[in-house]
């Protein structure tokens, strides 16, 4: 049985035929849509590489069914900057070392992002701690993805976007 499907990625409409209703957001990101930029790590949901935003809120892409996201609005790592000008959230991971080998930094950065998002721009570091808890790095970039999330969130609370 096919279903079609209807998404918004990154402002852009998306109309996906499913062969059947097994394919994850994830495969549909990577493999129909050409958006490689969602890193399938473990697709068991426990690693956090996959991270999008899906109407507005932070969700393991390898976890959801895109059958059952007909209709919702994606954001992915490739939708966040605005041309040549990065997000605050990308900035600051290239500035604080945020990253090392790479593989995990969409994921982060997304979560970093919905984490901001939830918080209001208003977090400890021991809040930023057990908010990005959820996305693992391999390297142990740990101490630069926190100061990365605080950097971003105080410059998005001088007047950059969220």
């Amino acid at each position: 049985m096919a279903f079609q499907i209807s998404l918004k990625i990154n402002g852009n409409g998306h109309d996906v035929e499913l062969e059947d209703a097994r394919p994850t957001l994830l495969d549909v990101l990577r493999e129909r849509i050409g958006l490689t930029g969602t890193k399938k790590g473990c697709d068991r949901g426990q690693c956090g590489a996959c991270t999008v935003l899906i109407d507005g809120r932070r969700v393991n892409s390898c976890l959801s069914l895109a059958v059952s996201l007909d209709g919702a609005e994606v954001t992915t790592v490739e939708g966040l900057s605005d041309g040549d000008t990065l997000h605050p959230v990308q900035a600051a991971f290239i500035e604080n070392d945020g990253f090392q080998c790479g593989y995990c930094t969409p994921g982060q950065i997304m979560s970093a992002v919905g984490f901001l998002g939830e918080t209001g721009g208003d977090a400890s570091a021991e809040a930023v701690r057990e908010g990005m808890s959820g996305n693992l790095c391999r390297c142990g970039a740990y101490a630069g993805i926190q100061d990365a999330v605080l950097d971003a969130q105080a410059r998005m609370s001088k007047g950059g976007k969220t």
